[in-house]
């Protein structure tokens, strides 16, 4: 299945632009065809083409259905890493996996300080569209790491780092259907005052295992880690 992503789409009326060309001349769908459309917001939109125009595909719902909500939210914030392939690895995995929210941090030692933000919303609704998901996660822009864990919403906080300091296990410390935010530092890792600064402010100190892992594999790591414990 395609499943053709339009956030402004609510179940009549027509594709944008952008989806339209690809629906139409990448795609070569025609008249009749029927297709699938989501708007990001948990709905999927079974339609039928009635117009294959490539800048308006006209549709027809036929049927509206609505993906099954997790008992758990969760929310990667993560430092950019140096390289910009292996942050957009990670992201479209994660998004694969199933997040709710990503924040980019800035923190002490991270190495890259801009990001492109267009460039991550493209990676994250390509993989959203891939994985055949209907809601598209939350991204918050570029923040420093210190404005970040003031305020952590209705998420128990985890930081997870690699200084020799007493640390649990990130599976033995989350509690299955609980919200969770995982932090994951940059390639020089949180540095310790950060990580003081998170547990002052209710953070967990975790462990991702005994390797010392890349950015993207930690934050892989981790999403893999609570969906694993919910499943």
């Amino acid at each position: 299945m395609e499943l053709f992503y339009d956030p402004q789409f609510a179940g009549t009326g027509r594709l944008n632009e952008a989806e339209s060309k690809h629906c139409i001349n990448v795609l070569r769908h025609k008249l009749d065809d029927i297709i699938t459309v989501t708007n990001g917001k948990g709905s999927f939109f079974e339609c039928q083409i009635t117009s294959a125009h490539p800048k308006r595909c006209e549709l027809n719902l036929l049927s509206h259905t609505t993906e099954k909500e997790r008992p758990f939210k969760l929310h990667l914030a993560v430092a950019p890493t140096k390289s910009s392939d292996r942050l957009e690895w990670l992201l479209e995995k994660a998004v694969e996996l199933g997040v709710d929210e990503i924040t980019l941090l800035q923190c002490h030692h991270s190495e890259r300080k801009k990001v492109r933000p267009e460039r991550i919303e493209k990676v994250v609704i390509a993989a959203m569209k891939q994985s055949l998901k209907a809601r598209l996660p939350k991204i918050n822009p570029l923040t420093p790491f210190k404005t970040f864990i003031k305020e952590t919403g209705d998420y128990h906080p985890f930081i997870a780092h690699c200084h020799a300091s007493t640390k649990e296990p990130l599976k033995k410390c989350y509690a299955p259907n609980t919200n969770a935010l995982i932090c994951i530092g940059p390639e020089g890792d949180f540095s310790e005052q950060e990580v003081a600064d998170a547990m002052a402010l209710g953070f967990t100190s975790v462990s991702l295992g005994d390797s010392r892992l890349r950015t993207e594999t930690a934050g892989l790591i981790a999403c893999h880690t609570i969906h694993l414990f919910n499943d």
